[in-house]
């Protein structure tokens, strides 16, 4: 028994076996996103501590699920294993040696983030051979001004901050619904691209599978390809698709998408097999809305989460985080469903697609409403009150600020300081000495939760920001941009080489190179279940 977090220890072949056996299992690595990303398993899903409040409830819905925590040796899963307690969760182990006894005892280990969705479509393209143009002749064909169209998969931000000439945003699971307005003329050849190669692998191959008349072309390692070949990017564009389809176009899609779907082995339910699967008692049962976030926002059905589809394959264990659990998924025209659940069941989920759902059920608005835990009392102070502490000499104020460290130098109250709530006990030690404490984030919801770790490791009074960051900016008071003033390091995410314009050619490369490799690791690791269609 590990006595600091009172629970078991569970072993690399236990786990494995519960892996195996498709077992329901929510392995979680609760190191920050940058460690994570050096090393971990196949499967683990990152949950970082700093966020665990935030995220368990909606990630890991049943309180008894077999929950596995790791680390490398920081700690942090004997302290997450005791938060998930606390939280009413009754199954839960630390993994036996953390990363290094995963390693020790024979297991396989990924680098990166995505890593099952990234394989998983090495693994496709290498089976289906999904056909692919590199940057020089998709840049030929453009310059030639032939009858081309480039389909960009990515979220529509990530659009916004660097696209391929000309190209149109269509994220993923909007590609076959979409493509014969963009591309009406068979004799139209598309090309679809992502930052890498997965996404577009994937959207190529949706086409391909759903028999559109085109040719169809994969933009060979994404915009990394395009840059790594001396060939300028374009920045804050904001072409999309059309978001009016045709009732006929519409039906073929769904006609075509229903096909692929049925190939896959996607299962079908109505609403109320889908309340007798909530209802089964010992199984996971998560429900995603796959549509765009607006169409969401407009009206879904209650109890579904937001998850638009092409990021849904793409970030799986980021929303549906236990391994082995059912996903059932909605839209309102039966094509991003069907496409969507087609990847997932070649991805060795349990998948189905919900019908028969009429529009006035489709009846709560807005952003889904998080189920959170009750956070430790505290006392809060207004951004005035925070303003005349600031100013006072004699008594010493310290903030502190649990932003993501993106947020804490894209703007931060003056003076405040960056800590990672993974990072708090070893923060203090570098901070200024302190009459006081004023604990705050972007919204102070995060902080509301950290104020109870730092009461464990200070005899300082302490209070919250009402509001947080935003509430201060409201306020009217000022703002300072830049990474000021850290006490933690900014591990919290991973700078991915996919990202920006400004990352080495040698990091870009490198990348690629990882994921050429992917392949031959899903074989040493063994426990995928993956298979293609």
């Amino acid at each position: 028994m590990n006595s600091d977090a009172n629970v078991s220890t569970r072993t690399f072949r236990q786990v494995r076996e519960d892996l195996l056996a498709r077992r329901e299992i929510a392995l979680l690595d609760v190191r920050e996103e940058a460690p994570h990303a050096e090393a971990h398993p196949l499967f683990a899903a990152n949950l970082p501590f700093s966020h665990l409040e935030l995220l368990a409830y909606a990630r890991i819905p049943r309180r008894d699920t077999a929950i596995v925590v790791l680390d490398d040796g920081e700690g942090l899963a004997q302290k997450a294993a005791a938060r998930f307690v606390a939280l009413g969760y009754g199954d839960v182990s630390i993994l036996d040696g953390g990363v290094k006894g995963w390693k020790a005892a024979g297991g396989e280990l990924f680098q990166d983030v995505n890593v099952p969705s990234k394989s998983f479509g090495e693994l496709v393209e290498s089976k289906r051979h999904t056909p692919s143009l590199s940057a020089p002749e998709v840049k030929a064909l453009l310059d030639a001004k032939e009858d081309v169209v480039v389909l960009d998969v990515r979220r529509f931000d990530e659009y916004q901050n660097m696209n391929i000439p000309t190209s149109i945003s269509v994220p993923g699971a909007e590609l076959v619904l979409r493509v014969r307005a963009l591309a009406p003329d068979p004799k139209t050849r598309v090309i679809v691209n992502c930052a890498g190669r997965t996404r577009s692998i994937i959207g190529t191959q949706s086409l391909v599978n759903a028999g559109i008349p085109n040719q169809v072309h994969a933009l060979r390692n994404g915009t990394i390809g395009w840059t790594l070949a001396g060939q300028k990017l374009e920045h804050g564009n904001s072409r999309q698709f059309p978001v009016d389809v045709a009732a006929d176009t519409r039906a073929q899609a769904a006609s075509d998408a229903r096909a692929v779907a049925d190939r896959a082995g996607v299962k079908r339910i109505d609403l109320d097999g889908l309340q007798a699967l909530c209802a089964e008692a010992g199984r996971t049962t998560y429900r995603f809305d796959v549509r765009m976030p607006q169409e969401y926002e407009a009206g879904h059905l209650p109890g579904f989460l937001s998850a638009p589809g092409g990021q849904l394959v793409q970030e799986t264990e980021s929303n549906a985080t236990v391994r082995g659990a059912r996903i059932v998924l909605a839209d309102d025209d039966g094509v991003r469903a069907n496409m969507t659940a087609s990847w997932l069941a070649q991805m060795a989920w349990e998948v189905y697609v919900l019908e028969g759902v009429a529009t006035q059920q489709l009846s709560e608005r807005g952003p889904a409403q998080r189920q959170l835990p009750p956070a430790p009392q505290s006392e809060r102070i207004t951004p005035q009150t925070l303003a005349g502490w600031l100013r006072q000499s004699d008594v010493r104020t310290v903030v502190l600020d649990f932003a993501t460290s993106a947020n804490y130098a894209r703007q931060h109250i003056p003076g405040s300081w960056f800590v990672l709530r993974s990072q708090l006990e070893e923060a203090l030690s570098t901070l200024p000495p302190a009459d006081r404490y004023v604990v705050t984030c972007g919204s102070s919801l995060l902080a509301a939760y950290a104020i109870g770790d730092l009461a464990a490791l200070t005899d300082k009074p302490l209070f919250l920001l009402e509001g947080g960051d935003a509430g201060w900016k409201a306020a009217g008071l000022p703002l300072e941009t830049g990474a000021t003033a850290l006490a933690s390091p900014c591990i919290d995410r991973y700078r991915r080489p996919y990202e920006g314009t400004d990352n080495p050619a040698s990091a870009m490369q490198a990348y690629l190179d990882w994921e050429f490799g992917l392949v031959e690791q899903l074989g040493r690791d063994g426990t995928h279940g993956f298979y293609v269609i």
